[in-house]
């Protein structure tokens, strides 16, 4: 039983570290078409499903447990109230297909399964775990940033899912002036994953003591700010600041906060491309001012000179077709949206596609889980005081990281796309299953 025991630990060690590694690094092939959209199965998939047994197995003889802790009940509800929003979307309202939509709930359960993996890959020794987890993680970004430099020096192949014909996995090349999408499906995945590992990165630099393992994570730090750049993502550079200020009064390294952001800002500064899609937004507000009335001089009326329209095409869209989409959508059924794949594939806000989607009681039972993290962080404040060296990088990094996540879910469907929310769920299932830890320690 014991050697049984050992064997499944083995397992979730080896397939956590699998996941951190395949699923951000194998470009989105596809490898089963679905009929009817542009959503295709894909090998990781199958190792979601190979790990998910393990866990299935682990859990069973204590599936009620499940039913007790706040956080995955607020999840089985989420579920719940997205599966009967998408059978009302189905047979009442007409508006969500069945076979997409269940492919869309069934995706959501996929991104979930994650949480639990971290929950009990924690189980026995950590300090070492950790150490082997942020290592892979570290391996990850570096990678990342060597493919990133091939797809614009070298002419490595572009794989990204943003439209129907690229989804069938049709390599492009990088253009001058375009985003770095590196291994992953788009560029805004590829800034928002950045967004979340960067805080832990950071805070692991001021925290371990090793020379070589900080000058490896300042290699990696460097590695990200350069994809962070080339990825040209404006509000993903907003959120990595704020997040990672927060992950660093977090573990209380306030004297840290001005040198970092002092060095981001500087390394961003050299990015032409960053800055001319900033400037875009000035010159668009600039272009709002009115012209005075002029008094007239002739009767004669002049043809007025055609004025230049600046336009970003980006928020033109969120703001004209993708936000107002979804507004419809919650109109029609405030209370449970219209289901799973009834305003397309992108939202560009996951607020509002929540709302368009599942309703008010999805939207609200979605944020019960992060409501029942932040409690659970709450109870573990000061993390300095309960954790030390990796364990309170890992937690101060997550829970700062956290806040960049929310804030590129107002622009970003942040939650919906594969490659980030597989890894983002995992983090947080380590950093939920430390906090858990310490806290039962403390009490006993």
């Amino acid at each position: 039983m014991q050697r049984l025991s050992l064997l499944f630990d083995s397992v979730l060690k080896y397939g956590t570290a699998a996941i951190l590694l395949a699923v951000p690094l194998y470009p989105k092939f596809p490898f089963i078409r679905i009929p009817g959209t542009y959503v295709s199965i894909r090998l990781e998939d199958f190792l979601i499903l190979a790990i998910s047994l393990v866990v299935f197995v682990k859990y069973l003889p204590k599936i009620q447990e499940i039913f007790k802790n706040g956080i995955e009940r607020s999840m089985v509800i989420f579920l719940g109230i997205s599966l009967f929003s998408l059978i009302s979307g189905i047979l009442l309202l007409q508006t969500a297909e069945l076979g997409i939509g269940a492919l869309h709930w069934v995706r959501r359960v996929e991104y979930f399964i994650p949480f639990f993996v971290g929950l009990l890959v924690l189980k026995r020794e950590k300090t070492g775990i950790l150490n082997y987890f942020l290592k892979i993680l570290m391996v990850t970004v570096f990678v990342a940033f060597l493919y990133g430099l091939g797809q614009k020096y070298l002419n490595f192949p572009v794989i990204i899912t943003q439209s129907e014909e690229y989804a069938k996995g049709v390599a492009l090349s990088w253009t001058p002036g375009s985003h770095i999408g590196s291994t992953f499906a788009g560029h805004y995945d590829l800034a928002t994953f950045l967004v979340l590992t960067l805080p832990i990165f950071i805070s692991s630099f001021f925290l371990v003591k090793e020379r070589k393992m900080k000058v490896a994570l300042l290699a990696v730090i460097f590695s990200g700010l350069w994809l962070m750049v080339n990825a040209i993502s404006r509000i993903s550079i907003v959120s990595y600041l704020l997040s990672t200020t927060l992950a660093l009064v977090l573990i209380k390294k306030y004297k840290a906060i001005i040198p970092v952001v002092v060095i981001s800002v500087l390394f961003f500064a050299f990015s032409t491309d960053l800055l001319s899609r900033y400037k875009r937004i000035i010159d668009i507000y600039a272009q709002t001012e009115t012209a005075l009335p002029q008094r007239r001089i002739s009767s004669e009326t002049p043809t007025p000179t055609p004025v230049p329209i600046f336009e970003d095409r980006s928020t033109s869209i969120r703001l004209n077709v993708e936000w107002p989409r979804a507004i419809r959508a919650f109109s029609k059924n405030p209370l449970l949206g219209t289901g799973f794949s009834s305003i397309t594939l992108a939202t560009d806000n996951d607020y509002l596609r929540l709302l368009g989607e599942v309703g008010i009681l999805g939207f609200f039972s979605f944020l019960l889980i992060f409501l029942r993290i932040g409690i659970l962080a709450l109870k573990n404040f000061p993390f300095t005081k309960r954790f030390d060296s990796v364990a309170l990088a890992f937690v101060g990094g997550t829970m700062g990281g956290m806040l960049g996540v929310f804030l590129n879910a107002v622009f970003i469907d942040v939650f919906e796309a594969s490659k980030f929310a597989i890894i983002f769920w995992l983090l947080m299932g380590i950093s939920v299953s430390l906090m858990r830890t310490v806290k039962n320690e403390q009490n006993n």
